[in-house]
Formats: C-alpha cells, structure tokens, sequence
C-alpha cells in the first residue's frame, strides 16, 4: 500500500490557508493535522514548506481527442499533460469520431480511458437532433452530464431544433452543459467579411465573426428554456461582459439551476493578442476585448462565474498555420492553466484560495463528483504541491501535449507544480511523469 507523508505544507481547503501535514494511505487521504509523525518503514516523507498543497483541479471541459483524431492527441496524451499541470481529474466532451452520441460510443471511450489515462475521468453524452432515446438512457451515477452545442464548433453536433432542444432540456434530470454561440448571427457576419475580404479574412475579426451578440443571444435562449423547463443548466466558456448579466450571485451554489463557467483563455487573452498570436489564440467562443476580459474576472470573483476550466482542444501545429478561415478553433491549455492562475495571484487579481474554490472545490459542487475535489479525511487524495516561487518559461522542450505547441510558449511563469497525486499515487515529481496510469472513473452522487 502507497504510504505518503506531506509535511510542513500550507494546506488550502474551503477558503482557509493552514500550516499542517497530511496523511496518504492507499488511495485516500487517512489524517490531517497540525503535526503527523507516521513510523512506518515504507512511508515516504515529502517537506512541502513554504508550498501550497491544494486539492487537484477538475477540468470540467476538454477535448482529448480520441477516438478518430488521434493526430492531434490521446487520453494518454493528454492526460498526461494535465497531471504534470497539475489537473488530476477530467471532463471530455463528445465531439470526437465518431461522436459519443450512443451508449455504446461512450462506453467505447470510457473503456480506452480506463487503460490508458493517467487522470480521472469523465465522458460527456453527446446531444443530437435525432437521439433522444439515447440522452435517456445515459446513468447520472457514472456520466457526467449531456452535451449540446447550441453553436457549431469542431464536428458536426449542432443541435438547431427548438422543439428538440425543448424535449431534451424537459426530459432529463442530469446537468446539461452547452456551448452557446447562434449560427445564424456568426454566418450572416462571417458573409460582410467575406463580401470585404474574400477568402483572406484576417484572424483579428474572429471575435467580430463570432460577436458579442452571437455569445448573448444564444445563451439567453438557453437560460430562459432551462427556467421554463426547469433543467439543471451548466453554460461552458462564457467570453462576453453582455452576458455576465444573465446569471446571479445571490444564491448559494449548492442551489443554483444555472452555473457558468469562464476559461483560461479567456481571463488571459483579448483581441489586442490576435495581431501577435493569430490563431493559436483562435477559440470558439472568440477571445473578445478587454473590458470583456474584465468583466470575467469581475464575474469570477464576485461569484456570478462559479467555475474556471481549459476547454484544451488541441490541433496540429500544421492545422493551426493555415489561412484563417481553413484554420480551426481550439488550443492546448491543460498543462499551464493552474499555474497561469497562480500567476494571477502573484499579479494581486486572485487569491489562491479563490483559485481552489473554482478550480477543485466546485467542479466537485456542481457534478456532485463522489469524494474529490477537497483536502478532506475519506476523500481520494488527488493532491498537487504548487512551488509558488520556482519561476520557469514555457518551452518547446517542455510541453507535454502531442501537439507539441502552447499559446503560452515564451511566458515566464513564477509558479511551479513539484508534486502530483491520483488516488494516492505520486504521479508526477521533479518535472517528470511517472509512467503510472493511476485514473479511475469519476462517479456521481446524485
């Protein structure tokens, strides 16, 4: 049985930062204390003072890409990245190929992901047109929740029936996650551009294309159907300040019908990065301006935004140099996203305890993910050391996924994760991955 002792280690957990050791046996975290003196001959001891331990965050939205677009990434792959980052447990969505819009694709993925992630897992029900029969029969006990696409992005999933969207949005009780973005509105802006440009668009009007009012009149639609129907609503990447309007602060979490959720990409970026980034910095949503930008982070820590994720999309380097229009929208986050927020702190815009709350303790919240996402006595210690004063620049030579590439290459980062567990096994240590595919499959008590 693994045996950890972590000591000296400043301790975040449910808005408290607190000096104390903590106990690993096996799987779980077996004592917290102000002092642990733990005997045993096979107990590895690890001094983390003057570190944060924190619990391991829960990306509630990725895209690992398999199966059928393996050139970009794997589960391995990029589960990997995510433990070096610091992401012990995952979401994936189900736009891959095929889409997981079955039970049987599902479980297809579920069953590579238990032989080769490295993190734990969850896997998205893919939501169509045509497949309510399936959504219905999707378990709240071991599926995260229902995916719809509201907006078309990468793949073929749109979902544009209203009274499709309707049955589905008043037949489940799961969480329904949703990407918000109105087609029609992007592909009337996408012709005034074309009409002006022909097909050299440059990437700068990406966020013109897919606007402002795209974003709001979308995700208004769906807030208003989930209110009408009463469905447990998740909006995934909100990019715009005009929307921030549309969500509240004045209840508890634990209460809330309708979360939101703010990415990485867009708490860094704003259009001004297009003119040096290009479309490396190409998402969907588009990252906007930056009274959009400010607005976010106003959002996330007055609590009307309850979560932080990547939305990590890899592609190629080679898919991402085409033209604009050939180019696709997405990017790699999942190994930089905790220590970008972490350099958030350093710039005085968060706290870590803040950063915990958002990135570990609510994605547990809201999917009522069973015995993760805090440093408690019983839970899976799923636990990250964060050096907050080791700086390091983001390389080539030190990027994990298999796209090789990062929209962050060339930032200088203040903080570094030293340690990485999952389910009790150390994982990562001392920049490197150990080859243990420690993952296991997220459930849900609910």
């Amino acid at each position: 049985m693994n045996t950890f002792l972590i000591k000296n280690a400043k301790i975040v957990n449910e808005g408290a930062i607190f000096e104390g050791d903590v106990l690993i046996e096996g799987e779980f975290i077996t004592e917290i204390a102000q002092s642990i003196s733990h005997k045993s001959s096979n107990c590895k001891v690890i001094d983390a003072e003057g570190n944060y331990l924190i619990p391991g965050a829960i990306d509630d939205q990725v895209h690992f890409r398999e199966p059928g677009l393996t050139h970009k990434g794997t589960i391995a792959s990029e589960s990997r990245a995510a433990v070096a980052g610091g992401i012990t447990s995952f979401i994936e969505q189900p736009n891959t190929v095929p889409n997981a819009v079955t039970q049987e694709l599902l479980e297809e993925k579920y069953q590579i992901a238990s032989q080769t992630s490295y993190a734990n897992y969850s896997f998205m029900m893919g939501g169509t047109n045509d497949n309510l029969e399936e959504i219905l029969k999707t378990n709240s006990k071991n599926v995260a929740g229902i995916k719809l696409f509201l907006g078309s992005s990468t793949g073929n999933m749109l979902v544009d029936n209203p009274e499709t969207l309707e049955k589905i949005f008043s037949s489940t009780k799961m969480l329904i996650a949703v990407h918000c973005e109105d087609e029609a509105t992007i592909k009337t802006n996408l012709e005034k551009y074309k009409a002006e440009y022909g097909e050299d668009i440059p990437v700068t009007a990406h966020h013109l294309i897919r606007s402002e009012e795209a974003c709001y009149l979308s995700s208004s639609k769906a807030i208003a159907l989930a209110k009408k129907t009463g469905a447990r609503l998740h909006v995934f990447h909100l990019s715009t300040a005009k929307e921030m309007e549309l969500f509240t602060n004045k209840i508890p979490l634990e209460e809330k019908m309708i979360t939101a959720e703010v990415c990485v990409h867009h708490l860094w970026f704003t259009n001004e990065d297009y003119k040096t980034k290009g479309n490396f910095i190409k998402w969907n949503p588009a990252v906007k301006t930056a009274t959009d930008r400010d607005a976010l982070w106003k959002a996330l820590l007055d609590d009307t935004i309850d979560v932080i994720a990547t939305d990590h999309a890899p592609h190629t380097l080679e898919e991402k140099s085409q033209k604009y229009l050939n180019a696709p929208s997405g990017g790699p986050l999942v190994q930089h996203a905790v220590v970008a927020l972490f350099e958030a702190f350093h710039q005085g815009k968060i706290s870590v305890e803040k950063i915990v709350e958002k990135m570990c303790h609510n994605p547990a919240k809201i999917f009522k993910i069973e015995k993760r996402g805090f440093i408690k006595e019983g839970f899976y210690a799923d636990l990250v050391i964060v050096d907050p004063a080791k700086p390091w620049s983001v390389s080539k030579d030190n990027i994990l996924y298999k796209c090789g590439w990062s929209p962050f290459e060339g930032t200088n980062f203040k903080s570094r994760i030293s340690h990485t567990f999952v389910n009790g096994q150390l994982v990562y240590e001392n920049a490197k991955v150990k080859e243990i595919k420690a993952g296991k499959r997220l459930l849900f008590d609910r």
